[in-house]
């Protein structure tokens, strides 16, 4: 039976190897990771606002704005004014930023890291890490 101490070292082994593997293919097509999962984020949503997208990253939008300046200038995005408010952008792939790499990548890497795991395995670990991730909350308020 693990340890506690054992799985938090590998939980956090497995979130480096994650990230490595992330960064190599990322960097592959002239992203970073956090412009590429800006990228992959808004193609989930595309025409979010840089407040909502922002929201879902749960990033600070000053640095989202920096992202999606980048993206845009790669040619990744392009913002246009909200439908519903001119004062604010709505954020769009281009047909770029659709065909990227990096996003079928990821769609790819999701269902590959799960290949194999029982639905009902999947529900306990998505129970357990949930758990953490409030036990981090709550430490977090104290």
């Amino acid at each position: 039976m693990p340890t506690s101490s054992t799985f938090l070292d590998t939980l956090l082994h497995l979130m480096r190897d994650l990230r490595r593997s992330y960064d190599a293919r990322a960097s592959a097509v002239g992203l970073t990771l956090s412009r590429a999962r800006a990228l992959t984020m808004l193609s989930r949503m595309d025409g979010a606002t840089q407040a909502d997208l922002a929201a879902a990253l749960e990033i600070e939008a000053p640095t989202l704005k920096r992202q999606i300046d980048a993206l845009e200038h790669a040619g990744f995005v392009e913002r246009r004014p909200a439908a519903d408010d001119g004062r604010k952008n709505a954020l769009f792939l281009t047909d770029r930023g659709r065909d990227s790499a990096v996003v079928d990548f990821t769609r790819r890497m999701r269902a590959e890291l799960v290949a194999g795991i029982p639905a009902e395995d999947l529900a306990v670990a998505q129970s357990v890490l949930d758990r953490i991730a409030a036990n981090i909350a709550r430490l977090d308020r104290e």
